[in-house]
């Protein structure tokens, strides 16, 4: 099982975005949509004895939708040219940590987890646990397989400065500026459409499970 059929797809509809060509060509879509509900099926099956957060999720309420919203947007191509699925317990990563798999051709495939951009009141409770407890998450961050595999937090989405109620010269105070608690690896075309794709991205959302614990953790 790969997304060799996912990415094909996916690079058809980069040059072709535009509904009449969709309508057309509806049967590969369905074919390349039904390939990656394999794939994160199959996903979800693995991780279900690692996370057992994960058990009794309906995989096929994973995926986002490839339709754009364009409706405030300058963009107004109508389809997403990737396919994502966010594994966590309510489905989709809503307010909640858990596990992120994207798949676009080009070599710009990834996976991912942790929290994203979460509300007022958990990214408070967040930051109280890595002012009481930042010992603990330097352990997770600093594992060697950790760090080979995902390197540090990414840092899209900070503050300028120190939180309120934080110094600025708080040890912890590049994890306490983020608005979200974002690990990320890249995935190539060549691992997308290899047979391991599947026990890949189990083991690396198993390297990011501890990072998830200690977030719901913090937020419980």
């Amino acid at each position: 099982m790969n997304g060799t059929e996912v990415l094909k797809f996916l690079k058809s509809l980069v040059r072709n975005n535009n509904r009449e060509w969709f309508e057309k060509n509806r049967d590969k879509y369905l074919q390349a949509k039904g390939d990656f509900e394999a794939i994160v099926g199959a996903v979800l099956h693995e991780m279900e004895d690692i996370d057992p957060r994960l058990r009794g999720i309906d995989a096929k309420k994973l995926p986002f939708r490839i339709f754009r919203d364009v409706r405030f947007s300058k963009d107004k191509r109508p389809y997403k040219t990737n396919m994502g699925a966010g594994f966590s317990p309510n489905g989709r990563l809503v307010q909640e940590p858990g596990y992120y798999l994207h798949i676009e051709p080009g070599n710009k495939s990834f996976i991912a987890g942790g929290f994203y951009m979460p509300d007022g009141s958990n990214l408070a409770k967040i930051r109280q646990e890595i002012d009481y407890n930042g010992d603990s998450l330097k352990k997770i961050m600093n594992a060697r397989v950790f760090r080979a595999r995902f390197g540090g937090f990414d840092t899209f989405d900070q503050l300028k400065t120190a939180p309120k109620g934080y110094p600025k010269d708080h040890p912890d105070i590049e994890w306490l500026r983020l608005k979200s608690f974002i690990v990320s690896a890249p995935l190539s075309d060549d691992q997308v459409s290899s047979r391991r794709l599947v026990a890949d991205v189990v083991k690396g959302f198993t390297t990011i499970k501890p990072l998830n614990d200690y977030l719901v953790e913090a937020i419980s």
